[in-house]
Parts: structure tokens; sequence; C-alpha cells
């Protein structure tokens, strides 16, 4: 059985939650899980707005058959093609043969792409219209939101947008699905956790949406992952929190990631933070890539104005997993960070130099020389690690611009 969530009139949530999922995209933590959002408007004509996950198919078609009855779906409109969106598709066919697929040309190639289906799509383009009846979408073609073909859907007569997979959050929907129904203080960070994961490379389509959407009236935002927006002062915290996102603005506060064998790099970046505490940087956030997972160091390297990384030189090179995180902050394309570095060696040091090529390449602004330790630190390698913890701090707390590139004296 099935109670109907009705979100406003004639729209109603026939998503799911996935609790059982470790990683999502097969690499990203789901400690709480994720929600796959459909939602369905019975109007004259019925409109289904994305499907869920495979594996939830049957939940998801009783959901439906109980909001619907022996109605059938008129439409499906398909905002994105991303499997966890998409995978009930060939089910709900099944059921529903004579539903018209609506999206935009890429939504077609990939449409026969990934179901060879090729038959009953209605192809639309940017700011095009259908009247279900009482209600009336309009599609905005939303490209590289975070696939090429990704389009959000608003409904004019009750102001609601139908976002994809923006504005969306890690985290299952546990009992209530409209934020007035639920706390979402859990949701927030997990919504910069997800953009940086998932979005954080595409900050300028995203802030292409955003002008798009400048000029709508939205008093409810239904994204495809996470709960369902319609208190003013959260959908305006939501929209503001993706211009911030997209446009790579920061809080002020620090992250230092680093790789240590045996310790003795660690204890450069406890120095570094340390320092800066003292200094009056309160947000301070280490990170260990031995243990710590990159999708929340993408989340604080996001949230945070300052980045300090170190490394020991491993085989000629950096050590593993600080790589990958270079890797990853290269591929997001991160932007507009004051930047310092340190790195330790026992016979040869490449590390800095290889620190420093990346910071080269990113254009970040490195506030002082990096410190290089030989074996373990001394007296005088505590002085520099010091320095360079209070140097960063003093750019933190003031209001100067990150000038690009800028070499530390």
């Amino acid at each position: 059985m099935y109670n109907p969530v009705e979100i406003n009139k004639d729209l109603f949530y026939v998503g799911v939650n996935d609790r059982s999922k470790h990683l999502f995209e097969n690499l990203w933590p789901l400690p709480k899980g994720v929600s796959y959002n459909s939602y369905v408007i019975r109007d004259e004509k019925t409109a289904l707005i994305d499907t869920v996950d495979i594996g939830f198919t049957d939940v998801f078609l009783n959901k439906l058959s109980v909001v619907l009855g022996d109605r059938p779906v008129d439409y499906l409109i398909i905002n994105h093609m991303e499997p966890d969106h998409s995978g009930a598709l060939t089910f709900l066919l099944n059921k529903y043969p004579n539903i018209q697929l609506v999206g935009n040309a890429r939504t077609a190639d990939m449409l026969e792409g990934f179901y060879n289906i090729t038959e009953n799509i209605v192809i639309i383009k940017d700011k095009e219209e259908l009247s279900l009846g009482n209600n009336t979408l309009q599609f905005f073609l939303t490209p590289m939101v975070h696939w090429p073909e990704t389009m959000m859907t608003y409904v004019k007569e009750t102001k609601t947008i139908f976002a994809g997979d923006a504005f969306g959050t890690f985290g299952t929907l546990d009992g209530g699905v409209i934020d007035s129904q639920l706390n979402p203080d859990f949701y927030w960070d997990e919504m910069v956790r997800y953009y940086s994961n998932i979005v954080g490379k595409y900050g300028g389509p995203v802030q292409k949406a955003l002008k798009k959407m400048a000029d709508l009236e939205i008093e409810t935002i239904c994204p495809t992952h996470g709960p369902v927006w319609t208190e003013p002062e959260n959908i305006e915290r939501v929209i503001s929190l993706y211009d911030k996102l997209s446009k790579y603005e920061t809080e002020k506060g620090l992250v230092i990631a680093y790789g240590s064998m045996y310790g003795n790099t660690e204890q450069l970046a406890e120095a570094i933070a340390a320092e800066a505490a003292a200094k009056g940087v309160k947000n301070i956030v280490m990170h260990n890539m031995a243990k710590s997972h990159i999708s929340y160091v993408l989340q604080d390297v996001f949230k945070y104005k300052a980045l300090i990384i170190g490394s020991p030189t491993y085989d000629s090179k950096l050590y593993p997993a600080v790589q990958s995180l270079l890797n990853t902050l290269e591929n997001k394309n991160l932007k507009n960070r004051y930047f310092g570095y340190f790195g330790g060696h026992s016979w040869a040091g490449t590390a800095l130099r290889l620190l420093g090529e990346f910071a080269d390449k990113m254009q970040f602004e490195n506030v002082f020389n990096a410190v290089d330790m030989k074996q373990s630190m001394g007296e005088d390698i505590y002085k520099q690690a010091m320095t360079l913890g209070s140097t960063m701090a003093e750019k933190i707390l003031s209001d100067d611009e990150i000038v690009p590139n800028k070499r530390g004296e």
C-alpha cells in the first residue's frame, strides 16, 4: 500500500529511496543512501516526470498505479537520461505502451543508444510549451548540468520547476518528502558534496542555467535527488548555494590535505594547522588522504577559500592518493583558491616540483614558498611551517581578492 504524497495541486511524488547502495556511480559514498525522485501530474492529460533506478521498478510502478488508478500515462517528460532516472523506462513502456516520450534532440539520441527506442518521441526545443489542461509545461534546455541532454521543466500555473540533477542532494527521504515535513539541516552539506562530486566541473553551464531561471517565479523546486523545496527561505538558499558554488565562491576557511607514510609529513600538516588556528582561522579541515574519501575532500575544497596540500616523494612521484586528489581537482576545473604546499623526502625530492606545477596549471595564488622537509622536521622546517600557516591565515582573514598565478615571496 502507498499513501500518495501530494506536493501541490495535481502534483504527486512517486519516487523511491535506495538504502542499500554503498557508492553512487560506484564512486561516491552513500552513508545515508539516496533518493530517486519521480513526479506525476494528474490533469486532463497525465505527465510523469522522470523515472527511477531499475532496481526499484516494482515499487515505482505500484506508486504510480495508486496515484493514477486506471488512467494512462500520456507523457513521460525526460529531464535527464542518466540510468538512475531512466532505468525503469522499458518496464514503464510495457505497462503503458502508448506514452509519448518528451525530450530534446540529445534525449532522442540517448533513447536509441541506451534502450533502442525510436518511436513515440516528441522532440521539443528550448522554451517550448506543452499543455496538459490546467497545467502548462515549459521546457528549458540546460546542457551540461551535468549531461548534454539535461533540461528543466517549469509549470507556469503552480510555479514549480523540475530541475533534474540540479539542486540535488545525497541522502534518503526519511518519512517526509517536502522540506516543510522534515528537518533540512542534514541536506545542506550533502548538497555541497553532491554538487562538488557530480556537477562541480560544470560551473559555466550552471551559471547559464541559473540565468535562464532568473525571471521565473519559483515556489516549488522538485529535484531528482533529495527533498522537494517549498519554503521560500529554503528556495532562496538552494539557488544562492548553486550560484555561489558554480562561481567557485567560498567561505573563509582552510583545507589541509596530505599524504604521509610514517608520520613526518603529517607533523608538518599539524604545525601548519595549529599556527593558522592561532592566527584566527576557525574553519580548518584536515584530510589524511590515506583515510579520507575524496568525496568529502571535494566537499570541503569547494566550500572553503584556501587549500594546502602536502606529500612525501614516493617512487619519484607524489604519494598516490595525493596525486589522485590533484587529478580530480584539475578535472573539476577548480578555480580561485589561495594555495600552499609542502612535502617531505628521504633522499630525492620531486613532490614539491610536482605540486608547484599543479598550482601553476590551476592558476592558484601561492601564498608562501613551499616547505621542503628532508627526512624529519627540524627547527628551521618547523618555523617555515608556522610561517606558511600564519601567512595563509592572513590571506583567509583579509578582504583581498585572489590574484591568479601569483607566486609567494
